[in-house]
């Protein structure tokens, strides 16, 4: 793709990288067959390609409408285009630049620009996101359908484990998690505990930027990225930790670019650049315990279990095929569903921003997921979970958790 961009971005070091980036695409269309929003909308403009075209023509100059907001806003950077591009487009990034741009450039009307505030405000703040959400569930039985669908069911998170390990890991707590549900770090915990590994949070790490940084508030999210660096660095440092665990695969896709996101940063360059190679998602810690997993598995699993892998970890970390060979070592017959490729509609805000487009997406994936006959669907991403779990009767959980069941 030839570019010629526009002197506010031609010698910056977002548009040198928007630019190779731009001339990588060759205009094939392979991206188009595997975008969801493309599936659903049939407009060019709503898949990769033709939004790759519309970030094209602002960062050259041209005149930059809602319309085009519109169009960007759509996509749920799920990367499936990315898993499908024969010559390794990097859209997300790309996307991310041209929406920053965009941002800058169009004012939201009032309302949805107070809308964007509380929800980042709500939902990247640990303890304010706790609070809400006990509220709402206490007040379940007086929300509207639609809410409560938002609302999930308390849940109680176990027991931590206490013993001492000689082996020890990180693990990142987040911000919507531990509310939504605190039994997925505290099963996470009890395995490793089990398999003789010390799982370890650093209180002062909270939300990993994810959310702020794919809603434009980008230099905020460094700033998140930052106190998670120091929160993380006195383990790293002296050597305690082996890995930095991350049980949501939201979370782990944006820690594992740290390097990239703050290369830019004298200060903390270095150090993001070894916080993203000890970022290891769960289902890469897991498969080597898979031996004493299958000897220590006292439990069985009653029928059929149906996996669904988040875009963030299949496409974003190009993580396949772990999760299920994990379940598989202590007895569960696990199953993909068609079109597991695709995504779910949750990914992250995108629910409740774009709510008729992410039902259909959800509906559909079910619609999938339920063809396979399982009594449970599992899945490696609390926003998938929870997503998923508003539209079914199924339960829906986090595959550690039926780890944690098949030990005890």
């Amino acid at each position: 793709m030839q570019t010629n961009l526009a002197d506010f971005i031609k010698h910056t070091r977002e548009g040198e990288e928007a630019d190779a980036i731009l001339r990588a695409c060759v205009h094939c269309g392979f991206c188009t067959a595997t975008c969801p929003t493309y599936q659903l909308l049939g407009d060019e403009l709503d898949g990769p390609r033709g939004r790759i075209y519309l970030i094209k023509q602002v960062l050259e100059g041209e005149p930059v409408t809602a319309k085009t907001q519109l169009h960007l806003d759509r996509c749920l950077t799920c990367r499936n285009c990315e898993t499908t591009c024969p010559s390794g487009v990097r859209y997300g990034r790309l996307l991310d630049i041209g929406r920053k741009v965009v941002e800058e450039r169009v004012q939201r009307p009032l309302v949805e620009r107070v809308k964007r505030k509380v929800l980042v405000g709500g939902l990247a703040r640990k303890a304010v996101f706790k609070t809400a959400l006990r509220a709402g569930q206490v007040f379940r039985p007086l929300l509207s359908p639609a809410l409560q669908d938002k609302v999930p069911r308390q849940q109680a998170a176990g027991v931590w484990p206490t013993r001492e390990h000689a082996r020890k890991m990180l693990v990142l707590e987040g911000c919507a998690q531990p509310a939504m549900a605190p039994d997925i770090n505290a099963a996470a915990a009890r395995v490793l505990d089990a398999l003789g590994v010390q799982l370890i949070v650093a209180r002062k790490a909270g939300c990993c930027g994810a959310l702020r940084h794919h809603m434009n508030q980008q230099e905020a999210a460094l700033d998140d990225m930052r106190r998670n660096i120091d929160a993380w660095w006195p383990y790293v440092q002296s050597g305690a930790v082996e890995a930095i665990v991350m049980t949501a695969s939201g979370c782990g896709v944006t820690v594992k670019e740290y390097g990239h996101l703050l290369a830019h940063d004298p200060a903390y360059a270095d150090k993001a650049q070894r916080i993203s190679a000890l970022t290891r998602d769960l289902s890469e810690v897991m498969p080597q315990f898979e031996p004493e997993l299958a000897r220590r598995a006292t439990a069985k699993t009653a029928g059929r279990v149906a996996y669904h892998p988040p875009c963030t970890l299949q496409h974003g970390q190009q993580i396949r095929g772990k999760v299920e060979g994990v379940l598989r070592a202590v007895g569960v017959d696990v199953v993909l569903c068609a079109d597991s490729h695709l995504c779910c509609g949750s990914a992250g805000s995108y629910s409740l921003l774009q709510p008729e487009l992410s039902l259909q997406l959800r509906d559909r994936k079910l619609a999938n997921l339920h063809d396979t006959g399982a009594g449970t669907i599992v899945s490696a991403n609390v926003g998938c979970s929870a997503h998923l779990q508003s539209g079914t009767d199924k339960p829906v959980m986090h595959w550690i958790e039926l780890i944690d069941r098949a030990l005890n």
